[in-house]
């Protein structure tokens, strides 16, 4: 390292992808344990609503489970947006 060149973490979207990663699967694992199902996509509207509750009004802003959350409702909303239109 030369003394001109300042700090930097190379290569901080790796960890930034492991973190959120691993919240994921958290979040997930946990969920699917606490409904008793074995994939996100079969929760139903009022058991997301349970879950966004959560997120939105218990869930430190800050945490990082936050990323795992996030990932997990946008992947239900989009498993329920292509089943709709598969249906239409």
């Amino acid at each position: 390292m030369s003394e001109e060149e300042t700090y930097q973490f190379y290569r901080a979207h790796k960890v930034e992808d492991w973190v959120s990663s691993h919240m994921y699967d958290a979040v997930v694992e946990h969920i699917t344990e606490w409904f008793g199902i074995e994939e996100i996509e079969e929760l139903t509207e009022e058991q997301m609503a349970e879950v966004i509750d959560y997120r939105e009004n218990t869930l430190w802003e800050y945490s990082p489970l936050q990323y795992g959350y996030s990932d997990v409702i946008a992947h239900w909303e989009n498993y329920i947006w292509e089943k709709e239109q598969e249906d239409a």
